[in-house]
């Protein structure tokens, strides 16, 4: 296939996919309505916040109170932020509660909590493992997988014990750690022994001022180039990648400097969610995951600063160790990785790394931080190239769907749709289809399947005119990141 400029509704290949809500999305968009705190005559009353409203104030708070600081976390039935500190002092107390946060004291400090993660690091850094602070539990909460077993299970127990029934806890997985390669709408590399496949997870400007994108690390140190379509030409180069280490994160530049790079992610059916701003993520909030394989599923953040030990993926008896990642119950499965986490305001959260178990059994999954992501290699959220894409209709996320619906869409890069313009009043596949690829064409009047276990892949113009591939792919073909 020659080489051609991409088309404008092809300019970002990141958050695809057919829509597969999970019942339990269902957030109010006019809850929480109030950032100035309730009307009565107590200033120390709890204030009602958004989810974006109460990351600012923990951001705002872990400032003031130094180190009487010792975590938080977004109440979400009570639309109220927790404030953890560990000491008596009243007028400390006073502060956090004139702040408009809900303060109570524990045992844990937060340098006590990474002392016992830095043990864990150093006594039990097992392929298999993870561990994360839970502010709720003011602990630190350790996770092993399927593969940990015998010895090396005996040797996280006991470190695990060694710290005290108070400060940490274990737990099992059913799952096994893997990173989640591919996601939203499909990327491809080649490589010597086959295929990468991965997803764009947000589009951003470069430093420079180029249009590009961001997506996993571990994609990025994988192959250079990627392609929108399977065997096709590459359309953009890697320039920055981080994994293992401090981060899961690439910087990946379009070739073409004038390609329309939209900020906003597509979550099916001719809908977009705007991306406006990067949002630290809060233990507690609801937060909206878009994925090639699994579609669109919600869940809450319940750590933070996580520590993941992946199987070596070039060293069988190795371990990738990733730090300062975000962990929550958002339900992910191979295809995914890169994909992009969100919140409904469009908040940009998190890169889709990896995780345990499946959409069907569920488990934990784990998330680069985006702002972190655009500290290291210099982006910035918003629109790049010349011009931002046509955007589909506003959208909102926790919507639910309708399972009798056939009509399916193409692939959906960038927040634009590149199968071609959907109706946006079409209903969205099954979302319980969520072993198998849910892509169709690209016009309303196409069918979308939900079948097979197939890459989700697809070419559309302006027009409306898409293709979905949905054969099943041996590993030895395509590497499903």
């Amino acid at each position: 296939m020659s080489h051609k400029r991409i088309p404008k509704r092809k300019a970002a290949i990141a958050v695809g996919g057919v829509v597969a809500l999970g019942a339990a999305a269902i957030l109010l968009p006019n809850a929480n309505a109030s950032q100035d705190g309730n009307n009565d005559a107590s200033a120390a009353a709890p204030k009602t916040l958004k989810a974006s409203g109460a990351s600012d104030l923990a951001a705002q708070l872990q400032d003031l109170l130094g180190q009487a600081f010792a975590g938080s976390y977004y109440d979400s039935g009570k639309q109220q932020l927790v404030v953890n500190v560990i000491n008596g002092d009243n007028n400390v107390i006073v502060q956090a509660e004139n702040a408009g946060a809900v303060v109570r004291q524990v045992a844990n400090s937060t340098s006590a909590l990474e002392a016992a993660a830095a043990t864990l690091k150093t006594k039990a850094t097992i392929p298999g493992t993870a561990w994360a602070v839970d502010p709720k539990t003011n602990k630190v909460v350790v996770t092993a997988d399927s593969t940990v077993t015998g010895s090396k299970w005996d040797t996280l127990e006991s470190t695990v014990q060694s710290l005290g029934s108070n400060m940490a806890t274990l737990k099992k997985s059913s799952g096994t750690f893997k990173t989640f390669v591919s996601g939203g709408d499909a990327i491809f590399s080649q490589v010597a022994d086959g295929e990468v496949r991965c997803s764009l997870g947000f589009n951003v400007t470069a430093s420079d001022g180029s249009p590009a994108f961001l997506t996993a690390g571990h994609c990025g140190v994988a192959a250079k180039d990627w392609s929108d379509t399977e065997g096709g030409q590459p359309i953009a180069t890697v320039d920055q990648a981080q994994f293992p280490g401090d981060g899961d994160f690439s910087l990946v530049k379009y070739n073409d400097a004038t390609t329309q790079a939209p900020s906003e992610v597509n979550i099916g059916n001719g809908q977009t969610v705007a991306i406006n701003q990067a949002e630290e993520a809060t233990v507690g909030t609801t937060v909206f995951r878009m994925g090639s394989t699994t579609g669109l599923h919600d869940g809450q953040v319940t750590g933070l600063d996580a520590t993941v030990n992946f199987q070596s993926e070039t060293d069988p008896n190795g371990v990738d160790t990733v730090t300062g990642l975000i962990q929550t119950n958002v339900c992910a499965e191979a295809g995914d990785s890169g994909g992009s986490l969100f919140t409904q305001d469009g908040g940009a959260v998190g890169l889709t790394s990896g995780g345990s178990g499946d959409c069907t059994s569920g488990g934990e999954t784990f998330f680069q931080p985006v702002t972190t992501a655009l500290q290291a290699t210099g982006a910035t959220l918003g629109d790049a190239g010349a011009g931002a894409g046509d955007a589909g209709a506003t959208a909102d996320p926790s919507a639910t769907a309708d399972p009798s619906a056939t009509d399916g869409t193409g692939d959906q890069a960038g927040g634009d749709q590149i199968g071609g313009a959907a109706d946006p009043s079409a209903t969205a596949a099954d979302p319980s289809d969520a072993a198998g690829d849910q892509t169709g064409t690209g016009d309303d009047t196409g069918t979308g399947e939900a079948t097979g276990t197939g890459d989700q892949t697809g070419t559309g113009d302006q027009s409306g005119t898409g293709v979905s591939d949905n054969s099943n792919e041996s590993s030895h073909h395509s590497k499903n990141r």
